[in-house]
C-alpha cells in the first residue's frame, strides 16, 4: 500500500501539471485576449489566484506522498 501511495505522489504532480495547462491555455489566456471587458477580471482570477493555489496544492501533495509522508507504521 506504500508503495502505491508513492506511484499516486507521481500521479497528483501529473494532475497538478495539467490541471495548470487546462487553466491557463484554456481559461486565462482566451479570457486575456477576448475583446469583452468583462472577461478580463475572470482571467486574473484564474491566472494569478486560482492556477497557483491549485497547481501549488497538487503538487505539494504529490511531492509528499513520494516523499512518504503518508506512508502508515508497520
Amino acid at each position: 500500500m506504500n508503495q502505491l501511495k508513492k506511484y499516486l505522489g507521481i500521479v497528483w504532480i501529473i494532475v497538478g501539471l495539467a490541471a495548470g495547462y487546462y487553466l491557463l491555455i484554456s481559461q486565462a489566456i482566451p479570457k486575456f485576449t477576448s475583446a469583452q471587458a468583462e472577461d478580463r477580471i475572470p482571467a486574473i482570477i484564474y491566472a494569478f489566484i486560482l492556477t497557483p493555489l491549485i497547481v501549488g496544492s497538487f503538487l505539494i501533495f504529490g511531492f509528499y506522498a513520494l516523499k512518504g509522508e503518508y506512508d502508515e507504521a508497520d
